[in-house]
């Protein structure tokens, strides 16, 4: 592709590439942050404002406080906590002390976290404790030698104690656990208050994030984040929403909501880094499930920015509460995750006035390439065009560019795209080109203004509710199961997720139930990946050499 069509679909302002070389790391962005916007609101959380000059102060007392644990530069450390005021602390101070985050979804099983922490050869881990009882269970056969522990409270003052208190005795979120030598986050703090921070050198090209994903196989594998691709990302977004978010009063500032979870790196970019960079407020919703009091919160605030999935916009748009909220001052919906139905856009501009503009990204690409023109006022059906100082092409099985106007595999080629997946060099031969391009495994048109439309997926995967789900590692835990002959996994259309896992079993054992399924599948795998439709048959439809048909399981339903 010589030329880049779609950048006559750019609105006024936003350049077609852009100078990413201003900083050399994400540690010189926030901290340019915590300094020129001091004064202002960085966190909002349960009520309590979190101020940009106190996330500069905690995270290099935390990133003090890691140094001293003897960790070198590049060690890892992860991070397991819903939305709270100690996650954008932890991921700075990480970073400032020279070490690489680990995100983790801390509604994993044993089974899920182990993989991921032995993987990644984190040395240590951030959690909350309301998941702390599944670290215990995994903990020695992993590298993990220290624990911070976290609450919900931590950072509330008084108010910490009765939420902790809630927490833990009312609503009984935090089971028991053991883990003799883990430190309370706040004692850590003042450790670390009592150290002296060591400046660390970091370059564009130290890896900052390791973001775990199934990639276009099924074994979860950390795609390689560098600071520079991190960094991109974030200047990327805010010129593509600078001609709404400009129309921001200067008296007020810029507010997002942070619904999606910190881990997932579409909120991680597009919400933490961006509002980081920009010097927004942030309001942190810990559980996004919860509609009515998510809608309670928003309504303490003017909202100019809402990244969010198509499950969330639906959910919220239709709850009677929604009215509460004044969506006047909403400048730019963005949707991501997962592919946004035009009746929860029509639905959604209906009630705000403020049309969702679909993107498309992934985990290997920081996440944003593409979006729809956020000036736009209709749902397009598309993910859009590629964003500043990216191209985007379609190309056939081996890899060559796709004849105009036929369908292709979506390539990507920009300062976002990862450096690679962590320790598996082939692994990332089999996703890029030679010439640059990470092959996406979606399968999608371009029309002739530039705009990209995803129409089918190359691989397997399913998409609930924007958290991809791989057959392969549904059907290689599940066929580990007593009883269990043979089984496969598809994805089922779901009016709420979008798609939902349907599980098919041969069985071994005659008496083997549906409920011991669901109760095996309950123990091993996080909520999203549990099936919501158990079948069994006799026989699963294969080729000639045995190999299990999914389409063809997927195309009865």
């Amino acid at each position: 592709m010589t030329e880049r069509i779609w950048l006559k679909q750019y609105p006024p302002g936003v350049p077609a590439d852009l100078d990413f070389s201003q900083y050399a790391s994400l540690v010189a962005l926030m901290q340019e942050s915590f300094s020129k916007h001091a004064d202002r609101t960085a966190y909002s959380f349960l009520g309590k404002e979190i101020s940009f000059a106190e996330v500069g102060r905690l995270s290099q007392q935390f990133a003090a406080y890691l140094q001293s644990l003897g960790l070198s530069k590049g060690d890892r450390v992860a991070i397991m906590m819903p939305n709270v005021p100690q996650y954008p602390v932890a991921v700075a101070a990480i970073l400032q002390a020279g070490f690489v985050v680990v995100n983790v979804n801390p509604l994993y099983t044993p089974r899920e976290l182990e993989h991921q922490l032995v993987d990644s050869g984190a040395k240590a881990i951030v959690i909350i404790e309301n998941f702390a009882a599944t670290l215990q269970k995994c903990i020695a056969s992993t590298p993990v030698k220290h624990v911070v522990l976290c609450t919900m409270g931590d950072r509330l003052g008084l108010k910490g104690a009765i939420v902790n208190f809630v927490v833990r005795h009312v609503k009984k979120m935090v089971p028991p656990f053991n883990l003799p030598g883990a430190v309370r986050f706040n004692d850590a703090l003042a450790q670390g208050a009592r150290a002296t921070l060591r400046p660390v050198e970091i370059k564009p090209d130290d890896v900052a994030v390791l973001q775990y994903t199934g990639g276009t196989t099924g074994v979860s594998k950390g795609a390689v984040l560098l600071h520079r691709n991190v960094i991109a990302n974030t200047l990327q977004s805010e010129a593509w929403n600078a001609p709404v978010m400009k129309k921001v009063p200067a008296n007020e500032q810029a507010t997002a909501v942070c619904a999606l979870p910190l881990y997932h790196i579409f909120a991680f970019t597009v919400g933490m880094m961006l509002n980081m960079r920009t010097g927004g407020k942030l309001v942190l919703i810990p559980n996004p499930r919860d509609f009515p009091a998510v809608l309670k919160e928003l309504s303490k605030h003017h909202i100019h920015s809402f990244p969010a999935v198509n499950t969330l916009f639906n959910g919220l748009a239709n709850h009677p509460d929604f009215n509460t909220v004044d969506w006047s001052h909403l400048k730019v919906s963005v949707g991501g995750g997962t592919a946004v139905q035009s009746s929860v856009a029509k639905l959604w501009f209906e009630k705000t006035g403020c049309a969702i503009c679909e993107g498309y990204g992934l985990s290997e690409t920081s996440p944003s390439a593409s979006c729809n023109p956020v000036t736009a006022t209709e749902y397009s059906g598309t993910i859009g065009v590629p964003l500043p100082s990216t191209w985007m092409k379609l190309v056939d099985e081996e890899g060559n560019d796709a004849v105009p106007g036929e369908a292709g595999e979506i390539a990507i080629k920009g300062p976002q795209v990862m450096a690679g997946y962590w320790q598996r060099p082939d692994e990332t031969a089999k996703v890029m080109t030679p010439d640059g391009y990470f092959k996406s495994g979606d399968i999608g048109t371009m029309d002739e203004r530039g705009f990209f439309r995803i129409v089918d997926r190359k691989k397997d995967m399913i998409l609930v509710s924007g958290f991809n789900v791989y057959p392969t590692e549904i059907e290689d835990v599940v066929a580990q199961m007593p009883g269990v002959m043979e089984c496969a996994c598809v994805g089922v259309a779901d009016e709420k997720a979008g798609e939902a896992v349907k599980l098919i079993i041969i069985k071994k054992d005659p008496a083997l139930t549906e409920a011991q399924v669901r109760a095996y599948c309950k123990e091993n795998f996080t909520g999203y990946k549990q099936p919501k439709v158990v079948e069994f048959r006799t026989e699963l439809p294969k080729t000639p050499v045995g190999k299990i048909l999914r389409r063809e399981l997927r195309d009865k339903n």
